[in-house]
């Protein structure tokens, strides 16, 4: 992607987006209160949890959808294990988002799940872009489903995801409440015309933490957007550091406990910092967005008292 330079000051939430709108592909989304018909068959029977890499199929409204689940060594359904959600970019699948972040190890050495869905034609009805369907919906089930049979902890659901994902992981914090203890976008935003409603805004604490390149073209948008999130939810500056390579590391309590972090990282575009390959990670970032972000997961666990009514 054409990269552009770091913007000093962050612009008003409307600007932004207007900037951001023109450079992806965009996509209506859905009222969050519209109700459709739940999923027409479960998922394929055939498939039984276990250590390793399955592929589960099943028919969301209608619609042939796939998703991938990657268990530690020695999984049993004895007990229970934190379950990260992590979603790919556009156009690309769950595949790619596992070559991407290098989550699967993480996994193996930390002992947790991973899922990665696929997004409909290789895309995810997130704030901006890039579809029409209810993701929404259709990760709830995927949820449901890992701490049902395959006995994920409810209490330690994560989600992450970059550009498409990324943007992803906002909507869900925003419109599945109670639902996850944290999230973590890499180079996403929180933009678009959903959230141009004040509104629009997690009902439950949901701690943050995100990576934004300095010349990611979409700078100013994701700044804006991290920005407005921290106002609206009241969140207060505790840290400020400055950090190898010129990377911005800032830390915030906000009034419903949550917390915000944002990493800013100057010389990184469009990528996932320290991604284990493909063409959107960035060896060179100076931090490695996989090991942060677990670390920062850990801290996270969703209060019983939390969950939707």
């Amino acid at each position: 992607m054409p990269s552009r330079r770091r913007t000093r000051f962050a612009l008003p939430l409307a600007a932004a987006t207007a900037l951001l709108l023109p450079l992806v592909a965009c996509g209506s989304s859905k009222d969050p209160s519209e109700k459709g018909p739940g999923p027409t068959k479960k998922p394929t029977a055939s498939v039984t949890p276990r250590p390793g890499d399955q592929k589960v199929t099943l028919v969301w409204k209608g619609e042939k959808r796939v998703y991938r689940v990657h268990t530690p060594p020695g999984f049993t359904r004895a007990g229970t294990l934190p379950l990260v959600i992590a979603m790919h970019p556009y156009p690309a699948d769950g595949e790619a988002m596992a070559e991407i972040s290098g989550l699967n190890a993480k996994a193996d050495k930390e002992n947790f799940l991973v899922a990665y869905p696929d997004g409909l034609n290789r895309g995810f009805n997130a704030l901006i872009c890039c579809g029409t369907e209810d993701d929404v919906g259709f990760i709830r089930t995927i949820t449901k489903t890992l701490t049902g049979s395959w006995k994920a902890d409810p209490a330690r659901v994560y989600a992450t995801g970059i550009s498409n994902g990324g943007d992803m992981a906002y909507k869900l914090a925003v419109e599945l409440p109670g639902t996850f203890a944290a999230i973590s976008p890499v180079s996403g935003g929180y933009l678009g015309t959903d959230v141009e409603k004040k509104s629009y805004v997690p009902r439950t604490p949901v701690s943050v933490l995100t990576f934004i390149g300095g010349l990611d073209e979409h700078y100013a948008g994701m700044d804006a957007g991290i920005n407005t999130w921290q106002k609206r939810l009241s969140c207060e500056p505790d840290d400020r550091q400055l950090l190898k390579n010129r990377i911005r590391k800032t830390a915030a309590t906000c009034r419903d406990g949550s917390e915000v972090v944002v990493y800013r990282l100057p010389k990184m575009g469009h990528s996932w910092p320290n991604g284990a390959g493909g063409d959107m990670s960035d060896p060179t970032a100076g931090v490695n967005a996989t090991d942060v972000m677990w670390r920062f997961f850990e801290k996270h666990t969703l209060d019983s008292s939390e969950s939707p009514s």
